[in-house]
């Protein structure tokens, strides 16, 4: 296959380090290890713009997403992103990881343009989601979900093929009568994420005892991702079993609340807030804990912190639903539990710490499925079938 010159567009893009941004990032590097150009256009902050800019990323100024501050709403980004531009570059394909508005100014490029264009579906639409963004009124919530539904299908039957990132939402968009797929896993760098990184340094900064077990969240403290299901299941666990300590790393718009219901709960002296983690600080954190539990109820589209904490070597706890639904296979590389069932979770949280050394082996092998070479190679066969496909048309 001839090296390919590829243009990623994307709404979410540094300082925030999200599923998107960790993905496309992860991309760029597989494909620039195989030869081939990524260049990257995304939206930012006037302040962050000079930080991230460089010769292969081109931001655009945005506002402030107030429900995530570190997010923003590139304004009006078309006329410096069109064809001209990436004809300077010699692009050969368009990938819009998003489709919102950097996502569609990748898709006019491409029209315009006549490239071949491919669209990631990273993020679920749904009435639990939209609730962090929009008034709680249940009927807006619906009317939004419904005609996002409806732009997202515009959207995505505008692109060559829609990339799903498991069979679960590849499911979904069929539903959707979303029929161009193709299923190919976002990567993690199974060379930095491993069972033989140390955490004693972070176990010992954090004060965390010797015989002491940590159950690890590592994500958005956001509705979605329903925390406040795994502090339940800890209050439970914590009546008998004093020795686990409940680390949390992220930020988002429910850390206030989750803080408070750790205090209502009685829980707050064994709840560890550890705030935004700088991804390259991630594999300590991961190594420093016995598990990682993912509590989100029917929004993962795959779950690449599971992935990564599976490379480490740890179990995952994880909702029975969407992508961890065929991430997890309980009694091998983790365990499952009712989706919203806090003391299901518990049970599964207190199996997999009791019998945590016999995941090891299954968690490592199942990340290495998603390895960055392995995955990049699939990636690759894709962009290989809209090239040809552009040629001979």
């Amino acid at each position: 296959m001839r090296k390919l010159n590829i243009a990623f567009y994307s709404d979410s893009y540094l300082p925030a380090v999200d599923g998107v941004v960790t993905s496309m990032l992860e991309f760029k590097r597989g494909l620039e290890r195989k030869g081939h150009r990524v260049y990257i256009f995304a939206s930012a902050q006037m302040k962050d713009k000079k930080k991230y800019e460089a010769k292969d990323v081109f931001l655009h100024t945005g506002l402030k997403f107030k429900p995530y501050p570190q997010y923003s709403v590139a304004l009006f980004p078309y006329y410096s992103s069109m064809p001209m531009q990436l004809k300077k570059l010699d692009i050969d394909i368009v990938h819009a990881q998003t489709p919102f508005m950097m996502g569609f100014t990748g898709l006019l490029a491409a029209k315009l343009g006549n490239y071949p264009l491919a669209g990631t579906f990273h993020t679920m639409i749904n009435s639990s989601s939209l609730s962090v963004y929009y008034p709680k009124n249940r009927s807006l919530r619906n009317f939004y979900s419904t005609y996002l539904w409806k732009y997202a299908k515009f959207f995505y039957k505008s692109c060559d093929v829609t990339i799903a990132p498991s069979n679960a939402v590849a499911s979904i968009l069929r539903r959707h009568q979303i029929n161009e797929i193709a299923v190919v896993p976002n990567s993690v760098d199974t060379k930095k994420f491993n069972p033989n990184v140390g955490g004693s340094r972070i176990r010992k900064r954090l004060g965390i005892r010797e015989r002491e077990q940590v159950v690890l969240y590592v994500g958005r403290i956001s509705k979605e991702k329903r925390v406040d299901v795994m502090l339940k299941a800890a209050k439970l666990l914590l009546k008998r079993r004093s020795n686990l300590k409940f680390v949390i790393a992220g930020a988002g718009p429910q850390l206030d609340a989750i803080k408070r219901l750790a205090s209502r709960l009685g829980i707050g002296d064994k709840v560890v807030f550890l705030g935004f983690v700088d991804h390259s600080n991630l594999p300590r954190v991961y190594a420093a804990s016995d598990l990682l539990c993912l509590p989100s109820h029917k929004f993962e589209t795959q779950g690449i912190v599971a992935i990564e904490a599976m490379a480490s070597g740890k179990p995952v706890v994880g909702s029975d639903d969407l992508a961890l639904k065929d991430l997890i296979k309980s009694g091998k590389n983790g365990e499952k539990f009712r989706s919203l069932d806090y003391a299901d979770c518990a049970r599964k949280i207190e199996k997999a710490l009791n019998n945590k050394d016999s995941y090891t082996k299954h968690a490592v092998e199942t990340a290495s499925n998603y390895s960055t070479d392995r995955v990049t190679d699939e990636l690759l066969k894709t962009y290989d079938l809209l090239v040809s496909k552009q040629a001979v048309n």
